[in-house]
């Protein structure tokens, strides 16, 4: 008794290091963003007092009411949102097809079709952003939010999607189709009720990356967005200055602040498919 009573002190013990050891190895992460929510609550003369404080000692709301007046923070926040969701949605779509192509259907040349893809991920975006914009400029589409839904539906981060997804089809039992041949599905029929209701992991990894793609993007929204009411969030951010052209740095503070939010409440919803989906993609194949 006294035996097992050391073991399991033991192993709470080391459980309990453990934690201790993760909890300062998150200190590095966390802290950017606690400092950034709470700064946001500050005067701008204490958000450079020294020594800084951890905690606001005078909160107040002026630099989120602030965010809202000096331009249309609200529509371009939407505007950010129903791109994300849109290019979310249409990137899901096509990865899902195009990684079960390559999983599940044997044709030649697949392997060497599947590298060329696979190419695309080398080619970095400031490359193609000319030919880009002559294309979508000779289509009238310039100044619209067009550019910023096809370009990573079809780009980049579609084509990490696909490899994702087609990993994880890859490391499905070819036993379960086969089992739905024998109840009469077809080839379309087998994605949609075998092999896709079995990929949600897959599709929650490919998901949080994709938005988070999507809502992070910067370089198109510059290049083909003029008109303020159609900036999206990270053009917004660098719009809050002063008549001397100075950062207002608690406004900008606030501003980042509730750009985090959807990120992070999509993360926490999906963070177990996240991590499963991760987990469970592997090299195989």
């Amino acid at each position: 008794m006294s035996r097992k009573s050391s073991v399991s002190g033991l192993s709470r013990r080391g459980r309990l290091i453990a934690y201790a050891v993760l909890l300062v190895c998150c200190i590095p992460f966390v802290f950017p963003t606690w400092w950034m929510a709470t700064a946001s609550l500050k005067p701008v003369n204490e958000i450079f007092a020294f020594p800084p404080s951890l905690l606001p000692r005078s909160a107040t709301l002026d630099a989120y009411r602030q965010v809202f007046e000096l331009q249309t923070f609200g529509r371009q926040y939407l505007n950010s949102l129903y791109i994300a969701v849109i290019v979310t949605l249409g990137t899901l779509v096509v990865s899902s097809l195009a990684g079960y192509a390559f999983a599940r259907i044997k044709f030649r040349g697949a392997g060497v079709v599947f590298v060329i893809v696979l190419a695309g991920l080398l080619v970095p975006n400031e490359v193609t952003i000319i030919p880009l914009y002559r294309m979508f400029d000779s289509l009238g589409l310039v100044n619209t939010h067009w550019p910023l839904i096809l370009i990573p539906m079809l780009g980049a981060p579609s084509v990490l999607a696909t490899f994702i997804m087609r990993q994880f089809f890859i490391t499905l039992p070819k036993e379960l189709e086969e089992a739905g041949r024998v109840d009469g599905l077809g080839r379309l029929g087998l994605f949609w009720q075998v092999s896709l209701p079995l990929a949600r992991p897959a599709i929650g990894a490919v998901s949080i990356f994709t938005f988070l793609h999507s809502w992070n993007l910067y370089l198109e929204p510059i290049v083909f967005l003029s008109s303020k009411d159609k900036f999206t969030i990270p053009q917004a951010l660098t719009q809050y200055v002063d008549a001397y052209g100075g950062a207002m740095w608690n406004v900008q503070l606030a501003a980042a602040t509730l750009s985090a939010l959807p990120v992070l409440i999509i993360f926490v919803l999906a963070q177990r498919q996240f991590v499963e989906g991760l987990a469970q993609t592997g090299l195989k194949g």
